[in-house]
């Protein structure tokens, strides 16, 4: 029941990331605090759709 998700920059919009999810477990939205490359920093990533 994993599924994919996109990682995308809260500040600069770039998607950087991709992951799984278990959709049972996890209905909310993940939000995780990665590096971005573009940004040159860490900031807050955000699951979209």
């Amino acid at each position: 029941m994993s599924e994919k998700v996109i990682l995308t920059c809260s500040e600069c919009l770039s998607r950087n990331y991709t992951t799984t999810k278990n959709k049972k477990t996890h209905n909310d939205r993940l939000e995780l605090r990665k590096y971005c490359k573009k940004c040159g920093k860490y900031t807050i990533h955000k699951e979209t759709k």
